[in-house]
């Protein structure tokens, strides 16, 4: 992949971003068809754009489905000059910079079924010369349940502690606490979105033997994600439910609408750098509520799981 007036970039720089860029677009593809083949009603739609400023991206959008309300699975390769927006409120520094990176967001019919984010992204900084003067990889997951079941809690964690621990055991700890501390509305008392998962950004590498160690740590996340998710929805898309449901469903994902207009660094990054709108607020639900001062009675499921989202928990024992 071309990108246009930057002088001097090295062959070795493409190399491994059109690696990277490959994995993300065969990761979304993967993606997909398994969330199509589990709906077993909607089908994604694809809507490929280009971004004035430099590449673009494939949007990849179900709706309407007997598991999946509203989805997307997006993928993006652009790049720019950096900005006096960037570099004042991104605090970046450099002549120009390239991100690839896939973010997806599914939010079931059924409020048993949890709502789910991730996302796996790379990032590149170029100096006068063209050459890269900084790098790193971003990423995460992380579960939004409307009703508390810890066996899936569990079985979500441990996915990706199974993934992390072949590179670092202290990784997941470490990467689960970001989560917990990241994926909140302060505003509201600090408040989590949901019950956590694993969330890191700006991992260097120190050389590029550990590039390759990252980027093999990224492809292991990213593949961790459907059997993390889907054994979840598998299990819980039958379960009945009624208006009581919905409503507590709907107050959550206003909890959600939220943290990703005020807080989500992804959204913001996308807004500053002239990103394509439709593509950063696919993440919003569809349906969405807002209830003044509302309090869950004490003692429901409502209760337990607004008290696991204002006290972070072990989910799976150590």
């Amino acid at each position: 992949m071309s990108q246009p007036d930057e002088p001097l970039y090295k062959k070795e720089t493409f190399e491994f971003r059109d690696r990277w860029i490959g994995f993300i677009h065969g990761l979304q593809e993967r993606i997909c068809v398994a969330l199509e083949g589990l709906d077993g009603k909607a089908a994604f739609v694809t809507d490929e754009w280009e971004r004035e400023h430099g590449g673009g991206g494939k949007t990849r959008v179900i709706s309407g489905g007997q598991v999946f309300e509203k989805g997307g699975v997006n993928t993006s390769v652009v790049w720019g000059k950096v900005t006096d927006t960037m570099r004042s409120q991104l605090k970046i520094e450099g002549k120009s910079w390239f991100a690839c990176g896939l973010s997806l967001v599914i939010h079931p019919l059924n409020p048993y079924i949890p709502t789910t984010h991730a996302n796996w992204r790379y990032f590149e900084l170029y100096d006068e010369t063209g050459q890269v003067s900084d790098r790193w990889f971003g990423g995460g997951a992380d579960l939004t349940p409307y009703y508390l079941f810890e066996e899936d809690a569990r079985h979500f964690h441990l996915g990706f502690k199974t993934a992390m621990d072949g590179f670092d055991k202290e990784w997941y700890p470490q990467y689960k606490r970001w989560c917990d501390e990241y994926f909140v509305n302060s505003h509201r008392e600090n408040e989590m979105r949901g019950i956590g998962g694993v969330f890191y950004d700006h991992l260097r590498p120190l050389d590029d033997r550990d590039a390759e160690r990252l980027f093999a740590f990224q492809q292991a996340n990213g593949n961790a994600f459907l059997p993390a998710y889907l054994p979840i929805v598998e299990k819980r898309a039958a379960m009945p439910y009624g208006e009581r449901e919905v409503e507590w469903q709907e107050i959550r994902r206003g909890r959600y609408v939220e943290f990703n207009l005020i807080h989500d660094r992804g959204t913001i990054f996308g807004l500053k750098t002239n990103g394509r709108t439709e593509s950063i607020l696919m993440s919003l639900p569809p349906r969405a509520r807002w209830v003044y001062d509302y309090q869950p009675q004490g003692g429901s499921p409502e209760a337990e799981l607004l008290d696991a989202c204002r006290h972070p928990r072990n989910w799976i024992g150590e």
